[in-house]
This record gives C-alpha cells, structure tokens and sequence, in this order.
C-alpha cells in the first residue's frame, strides 16, 4: 500500500508541476493536467481513508493536497455578489457566426443571438466567430448591434470577404476608441485583437482572444461506443491544440507586453483553467472568475459541458466584480460571460513610444 501512494503521489506532483510546461517543449505536457481533477480527487480519498484508518500514511495525500491547493480556486468559487457604483462591465461572447455561415442555418436563432448580443447593457462587448454580412440588412450584426453606429466598434476579419461577407472577432464599446489592431489569426477560424479605449480620464487596452479551437468531436463522444471509435483522433486533436495555443500565447503575450496602458483580455481561449495557457496567463494577470465568480462557471454548451475555456484576465490595477456565466443564454455553444470592472483613477501610463 505504501508503494502505491508514494506513486500516487509522484504522479500528482507531476502533473501539478506540468501546467508551467509549454507544449511546444513537451507536446504532452498539454494532455496530462487534464488528469490534475482526478487525482485531486483521488488524494481527498485517501486523506480521508488514513484519516479515519490513522495511518501516517495520510502525510502523502496531505501534502499533494497543500501543495495543489490552487486548483480549488480555479475549479470552484463562490463569491458574494456586491453592489457597484462606479463600474463598468465587459461581456465576452463566442456567438457562433449567429448560426450563420458554415453552421446550419436557423433563422429564429440568430435573430435571437444577435438581439441579445445588442440587448445586453455591458459597456465593452467582445465577440469570438462574429459573422457579418453588409448585403443583407438583417445578417448585418455591426450596424445591428452598434445601434446604426450609435456606439464606437472595431472589427477584425479572418475568412471571407471583408467588403461582403466575412467571420472573426469584434469589440464593441460605448467609449471612444483611440487605437486598434490585430494581434494574429490561423487565416481559418482564430485569432486575437486588441483596441484602446478611453474611459473618462483614463486609457486601458481591450485583447478580444479566439485561441485555437480544440476541434473535439464532442457529439461522437456521448456514448462508450463513440469513445471507443474516436478517442485516439480526439487525443491527437487536443495535443496539435495545445501546441497551436502555446505558440498563439506567445506572441499575445510579447504584444501585452508592449503596451502602455493596463490591459484586459478576455474571449474563447479553448483551455481548461488545467493548463499551460491559463497559467501562463494568470502567472501576470488576475482571473475575473477567481476573483469574483461563482460555482464551477462551465461555459462550453455542448456534451462536454463540464468545460470552463471562456475566461477574462485583467491587470492588477482592477478590480473584477460580479463575474458571471450566462447559462440562460443557450443560443450558442459557447455561454456569453461577463464582469464589472472597478480601478482607482488615474491609471498609469506605461510608454507610448512602443505602442503597437
């Protein structure tokens, strides 16, 4: 029994080690943090059967427990809900192109989509697989959402024709924007922006992320049959993602990294809160679901529905209030989230001299 929980507790120590490793040096240091719930589970088991047994053996499981104490934090929270004067609030949406483009058409749904997108009172709007469409009135979301040009927006395009019909990802702001640009895109379906805004006296900079999809077959993994048939593909799927999302990381990181002003970024980051991404993310910026959500905060809307990879990172300087995970919008396969942002004013200033 004692070998067992000394290997037991190497593997755990290993796989907590594993989210600080980039997969683009170990293609599979991607796929073992997926194992990091589990064995969290498996080292509350045994504390509580030494615990009960009073078995020394217990110190392992202890250990292993102190020392992945946060993942608890990323898993689960539940945080008060407090009431804000002075605050504004962020949405992050993957809309899935409204039902539009290369998914099956449903008319009554992405009129749904697009006016809650619209509805919605957040003052900064991010939006991941925007489809916009300027040759038919009612498939064009820009003119839709922005009120007729009411409010301030920037849109990236990543597939189509820019001039007619075209997906990527879009901010929409009730404040001024002052600069914009492009981070990166796949030239397929992902890719990340970022745009400057005013904000009464101060200045911030907003990263709307789409980071490389993780491509799982979720519908052909609902039954034992189906894992059976599809298991290897998914694992290869997941691995190539990993390492995609690593190398898109970096250079989102290298452009954060140049810019004057505070940053927020939020969008669909296809990862796990298990993950080099996440981590790597939360090793400089603070989590808006850590620090002000509530329950697990699932945002993916399909089989797996257990998945939390919609996530909103901000710099210190914030302060995130009531983050929450819009599960009564199920237009989408992904549900819309959201904060609110408080800081004390002035912000700093970096260096504009840099600024890309």
């Amino acid at each position: 029994m004692r070998f067992i929980v000394i290997i037991l507790f190497l593997i755990s120590l290993s796989l907590f080690f594993s989210v600080y490793v980039s997969p683009e040096s170990f293609p599979y240091s991607g796929l073992l943090p997926l194992l990091i719930p589990l064995f969290m589970l498996l080292n509350i088991f045994l504390a509580v059967m030494f615990l009960f047994g009073r078995s020394r053996l217990i110190i392992y499981p202890i250990i292993a427990l102190a020392l992945g104490y946060k993942f608890f934090g990323i898993t689960f929270q539940w945080n008060p809900r407090e009431e804000t004067e002075e605050s504004i609030t962020l949405l992050s949406f993957n809309t899935m192109q409204f039902s539009y483009g290369m998914y099956k058409e449903n008319l009554e749904k992405s009129k749904n989509i697009i006016q809650w997108a619209k509805d919605h009172p957040a003052d900064i709007k991010c939006f991941q697989e925007f489809y916009q469409d300027f040759t038919t009135p009612s498939k064009n979301a820009i003119k839709i959402i922005t009120e007729d040009g009411k409010l301030n927006h920037s849109y990236q395009s990543i597939i189509g024709n820019r001039k007619n019909r075209s997906h990527g990802v879009a901010i929409v702001s009730r404040f001024p924007i002052i600069n914009e640009g492009r981070v990166f895109d796949n030239r397929r379906n992902n890719g990340a922006m970022f745009v400057d805004l005013v904000v009464k006296k101060d200045t911030m900079r907003i990263y709307n992320v789409h980071l490389e999809s993780m491509s799982i077959p979720a519908e052909e993994l609902s039954d034992v049959e189906g894992i059976k048939l599809h298991y290897r593909e998914t694992i290869r799927k997941i691995k190539n993602g990993t390492i995609m999302r690593a190398e898109q990381l970096k250079t989102l990181k290298e452009h954060m990294e140049n810019s004057p002003y505070p940053v927020i970024i939020a969008g669909d980051f296809n990862d796990i809160p298990y993950s080099y991404t996440y981590f790597s993310l939360r090793s400089i910026l603070n989590n808006a679901f850590e620090e002000a959500g509530k329950g697990f905060g699932f945002t993916y809307n399909k089989v797996l529905f257990f998945l939390r990879i919609d996530h909103i990172f901000h710099d210190k300087v914030f302060k995130a209030k009531n983050f929450r995970t819009h599960t009564e919008v199920d237009y989408s396969d992904h549900y819309p989230i959201s904060t609110e942002f408080i800081w004390k004013s002035p912000l700093r200033v970096i260096s504009e001299e840099n600024a890309p």
